[in-house]
């Protein structure tokens, strides 16, 4: 029998990673708002001449930033690779709607992992994403 005093420890080292990026992506200024100034000084060889005073909060974030993006997506599409609906079998009384269930963890669907996917990534920032990619 596990207690919460004998945890992981790999999982707890996951979680510390976790836990500084998250630290260090809180500290550091967001660009958001900047970014569409910038893009509007872009010179003929496709890049901004920047000179800005940068925190040294913004500076780690920045050294870590595409790992920790490329680290990010690559767990989200392995989580929904893992997470996905299967139909239960059994029987319904709608063949059109059958119950489903979650492939990986069998909750039903959508399952607790695909909902905190949803929320996180969801809708509701799916098209700010898109229009952001064009």
């Amino acid at each position: 029998m596990r207690t919460d005093t004998s945890e992981d420890p790999h999982r707890q080292r996951l979680r510390e990673r976790l836990e500084a990026i998250f630290i260090r992506t809180e500290k550091a200024t967001s660009w958001h708002d900047e970014a569409g100034r910038l893009r509007s000084l872009v010179n003929h060889e496709g890049f901004v001449p920047v000179s800005t005073k940068l925190p040294v909060e913004d500076i780690d974030f920045l050294a870590g930033a595409r790992d920790d993006l490329l680290t990010f997506s690559e767990l989200g599409l392995r989580l929904l690779d893992l997470h996905q609906p299967r139909d239960a079998g059994g029987i319904t009384s709608d063949a059109a709607h059958p119950i489903l269930r979650c492939r990986s963890c069998m909750w039903r669907w959508p399952c607790p992992t695909f909902r905190a996917i949803s929320e996180s990534f969801g809708a509701d920032r799916e098209g700010a994403a898109l229009s952001e990619l064009a």
